[in-house]
């Protein structure tokens, strides 16, 4: 069972089946690879979490010169490193 907020039929849940799918190949028992996968999927879905106007104001309290001009890619990478 995909984790909680995935819809049936999304990206985020077919992401979840090929990784679970994948795990019960490599010989893990159905409830870890259902711990993987959830894992996995939960991960990615927080790595995209802020929008480029978060970031963007993220950047701003930071001081960082130049964000107006950068994309989400970007400002991502210069609030990571400012942090």
């Amino acid at each position: 069972m995909p984790p909680r907020g995935v819809k049936k039929g999304s990206k985020r849940d077919r992401q979840y089946k090929e990784i679970k799918k994948s795990e019960k190949k490599q010989g893990r028992s159905n409830k870890r690879a259902e711990e993987i996968a959830a894992r996995t999927v939960n991960k990615e879905k927080a790595r995209s979490g802020k929008t480029r106007e978060q970031l963007y104001g993220d950047a701003k309290k930071l001081g960082i010169e130049g964000r107006s001009k950068m994309s989400k890619e970007q400002l991502q990478r210069a609030v990571a490193g400012a942090s």
